[in-house]
């Protein structure tokens, strides 16, 4: 299984802090664009007007969910308005909004396992073996942040489809619950926020968390290894 690599010295700890800076920039800014995209398609205009299907992260990034997502590998940035009333199908619509950011998530850590399998074929075929340091530590770097990448995306996905607002599991929520019962969970929102970031914290969700992750990345990898190229 792909697993981000770590750095045992202050300069290597700094790189990796770059790259996940980086990591978190792409893939937040990504899930959000998603949103307010199919939210567009779907009549919604909301989120183009205000300005949210810009590719600037500056956009998109809430401070505190930023700097989980850096600190801990989860995260999330500010919600993607969106007025239901413009949608044909309101509970509908609503939960499709909702998964277009984890969905975007989930195939950009499908999209950069292509350039991961292919450094795998040409170090296995011993492409890299004359390469010298600096080589073989470029590599390395790039092997390092194409993995965290991966992983990253898959984590940010996986959380974002918890049920509490501000989550997109909330939208999805939404969808299947009947009214009375979607707002009467809605009252203690903010209760249900904080269990599910202590929960966190304490570190409770890590194995679910981490055993999904695998799974879900064993499973990309095995579907890309399908192809004739990567077989």
């Amino acid at each position: 299984m792909l697993r981000s690599i770590d750095f045992s010295n202050l300069g290597q700890s700094v790189i990796q802090l770059i790259m996940r800076l980086v990591i978190v920039l792409i893939s937040l800014t990504f899930h959000e664009v998603a949103h307010g995209w199919m939210a567009y398609k779907l009549g919604d205009r909301t989120a183009k007007e205000s300005g949210r299907l810009s590719l600037s992260p500056r956009a998109h990034l809430d401070p505190i969910g930023f700097l989980c997502m850096l600190l801990f590998g989860f995260g999330w940035a500010k919600p993607v308005p969106i007025d239901t009333r413009n949608f044909k199908k309101p509970r509908r619509d609503t939960a499709l909004t909702g998964l277009a950011g984890p969905v975007a998530n989930l195939l950009l850590a499908f999209v950069i396992l292509i350039p991961f399998e292919i450094l795998n074929s040409l170090i296995r075929i011993g492409t890299f073996d004359h390469v010298g340091d600096f080589g073989f530590n470029l590599i390395s770097a790039i092997v390092i942040f194409v993995s965290t990448f991966h992983y990253m995306n898959i984590t940010l996905a996986l959380f974002n489809f918890f049920p509490v607002p501000p989550l997109d599991g909330s939208r999805v929520l939404y969808a299947v619950l009947p009214d009375k019962l979607y707002f009467g969970v809605m009252k203690y929102e903010r209760y249900l926020s904080l269990v599910i970031m202590l929960l966190l914290w304490l570190g409770f969700l890590d194995y679910p968390l981490s055993f999904l992750s695998d799974a879900i990345s064993g499973g990309m990898i095995w579907l890309l290894e399908l192809l004739p190229f990567f077989g």
